[in-house]
């Protein structure tokens, strides 16, 4: 299966090795070329087109970082795309990115396909893919959603459900980073170690995996960016459109913003969500 991955960053990078290493003969393309070269030398083929890349593919994968990068780059894609190519659009752009993307596409075969992990686990190929669209398309994307997730969970048949689905799990995310910032700094401010806090809740129903692996972050002071803290800013926009418009009440999404805003406003925005942390631990 020839497939062509558009978006080379911290997720497309990743999911491009886990998809070469699963067989799948994988072509690259991204908008800043440097930041493809090293997928090269690990015999990925780097495209210096959008349409060099697409043409020929059996699917595509788009993994840009919002709405207006996929929009920038459709009309190419609809162009290049054979009679039998699915296009999986992974990228986190919300309901109403997808539904704009979705018309400026104009009946090309789509799938809402973003993707719930971070740097390892696209590396890893343990990503969890969350899909929405025709049947007939996600069993043509099979060997793609397989070589990327540990599982597939179809949200529905229709475009956009699969993109509600995964602002439902970021909101999660963000809100899990942010409480867990919060009490490890109350831990430590306390006097206490921050370790002890794991510790308390490790074992029990409130433990976290997530949690465990952000706090060890935030007390070793490594903010290696796996998830961006600004493409969480992004992501908490489109959360609370999509809240505001279905009528949830925002008040915890507006905390969330205001500490991750905060972050970014001490030069974090590039770091990983985990940076959250410097907005609450008074340092």
């Amino acid at each position: 299966m020839r497939l062509a991955l558009l978006g080379t960053g911290t997720m497309g990078a990743g999911m491009a090795r886990a998809m070469h290493r699963a067989g799948l003969d994988v072509t690259v393309w991204n908008r800043t070329p440097a930041k493809a070269e090293p997928l090269a030398g690990e015999g990925i083929e780097v495209a210096d087109s959008v349409t060099a890349a697409v043409t020929g593919a059996d699917a595509v994968v788009t993994m840009l970082f919002d709405t207006g990068a996929v929009l920038g780059v459709t009309d190419e894609i609809t162009a290049a795309l054979g009679p039998d190519t699915v296009w999986l659009q992974s990228s986190t752009v919300g309901i109403h990115g997808i539904q704009r993307i979705a018309e400026k596409a104009s009946g090309a075969p789509l799938l809402d396909a973003p993707v719930l992990g971070t740097k390892k686990p696209a590396e890893d190929g343990n990503l969890v893919a969350l899909v929405s669209g025709p049947d007939d398309l996600i069993d043509r994307a099979r060997p793609v959603l397989e070589a990327v997730a540990t599982k597939t969970v179809v949200a529905g048949p229709k475009i956009g459900q699969a993109s509600a689905l995964k602002l439902a799990c970021n909101a999660w995310i963000l809100s899990i980073t942010a409480a867990t910032a919060q009490s490890v700094a109350l831990a430590t401010r306390l006097g206490l170690p921050g370790e002890l806090f794991l510790g308390a809740i490790d074992g029990g129903p409130a433990n976290s995996p997530y949690a465990q692996l952000k706090a060890r972050a935030m007390l070793a002071g490594d903010f290696t960016a796996s998830f961006g803290l600004d493409g969480g800013r992004k992501d908490l926009d489109l959360i609370t459109e999509a809240a505001w418009e279905a009528g949830v009440g925002t008040a915890l999404l507006d905390g969330v913003r205001a500490v991750f805003d905060a972050a970014a406003a001490k030069g974090h925005g590039e770091d990983d969500i985990a940076a959250v942390y410097t907005a609450l631990s008074g340092d």
